[in-house]
């Protein structure tokens, strides 16, 4: 008996010296990460780390790793480390098709992938799917080298999950649109039901307006009348807001809903989407 009750009093002094959480959120285009005080329920560093161009792998193992060099903070304990890897490389599959023996095959329809790839998948319980994807593997293993076990998703998961919840009891259509320094993301909703996910490669604002009138147009959208809610990196003075504005009646910013205080409040309250709401 009191062999037990000191590994529980240990227990509790352990989670009391480190009661905080981290998210890092890779790409090829940079990373950040933000760090949950659990005590405070308080955001105590959120960072972001851009690339100046696209990067390969190996260049994002190598920013990583210069990042946990330079930043101390990284080097302390945390109850629970979550990764969030931001690429094309996923699709989504209804749960019951779902077999995970020929994973593969599902992906390498809408993706180039190679034979060495590494395939995994989170599974998305709102709307009884399956989301394939590509993981950094050399992100994941230097993460776990450095912490031990770890958590890790595909940042459409925590998208789509997000919108899903938020549409919960809604009637009706809408878009969501995240956005990122050279690509984005659409989800589409009708009356809490997810009819629509992609992701779209832009150079240019007009890239960015032809997708997003394309795919209303696929929807049988209005664009005089859909709701459309901006997410991510974008603001009212961006080419990519102007350009939306013009062409779609009722855009508007989206609210991530934060549950938890900031030390440093975030520019926005649609940015850092996936990161933030990955805690």
């Amino acid at each position: 008996m009191a062999t037990g009750q000191n590994y529980m009093i240990q227990s509790k002094i352990e989670t009391k010296t480190h009661p905080k959480e981290l998210s890092i959120q890779v790409s090829l285009n940079g990373l950040s990460f933000c760090i949950l005080n659990t005590e405070s329920n308080t955001i105590t560093h959120l960072k972001s780390f851009p690339s100046s161009k696209k990067q390969t792998p190996q260049e994002l193992l190598d920013h990583l790793k210069h990042v946990f060099n330079t930043e101390n903070i990284l080097h302390e304990d945390f109850n629970a480390v979550t990764i969030i890897h931001v690429n094309e490389l996923s699709t989504l599959v209804p749960k019951p098709l779902f077999n995970e023996d020929i994973i593969a095959d599902y992906l390498k329809l809408n993706a180039k992938i190679l034979k060495t790839d590494f395939i995994t998948h989170d599974t998305i319980a709102l709307n009884d799917s399956v989301n394939i994807y590509v993981p950094y593997v050399n992100a994941n293993n230097f993460i776990y080298d450095h912490f031990g076990d770890f958590t890790y998703k595909h940042y459409s998961t925590i998208l789509i999950e997000s919108v899903m919840l938020a549409e919960k009891n809604a009637s009706g259509s809408k878009l969501y649109i995240h956005v990122n320094p050279s690509h984005f993301e659409i989800v589409a909703v009708k009356d809490s039901e997810l009819k629509l996910y992609n992701t779209f490669e832009y150079d240019t604002p007009e890239d960015f307006i032809y997708y997003l009138l394309f795919t209303t147009e696929q929807l049988s959208l209005n664009p005089e009348t859909i709701n459309v809610q901006l997410l991510g990196e974008i603001n009212d003075t961006d080419a990519l807001y102007k350009i939306a504005y013009k062409y779609i009646r009722n855009i508007s910013f989206g609210n991530r809903n934060d549950p938890f205080a900031f030390a440093e409040k975030p520019n926005a309250n649609h940015s850092h989407f996936t990161l933030l709401k990955s805690l």
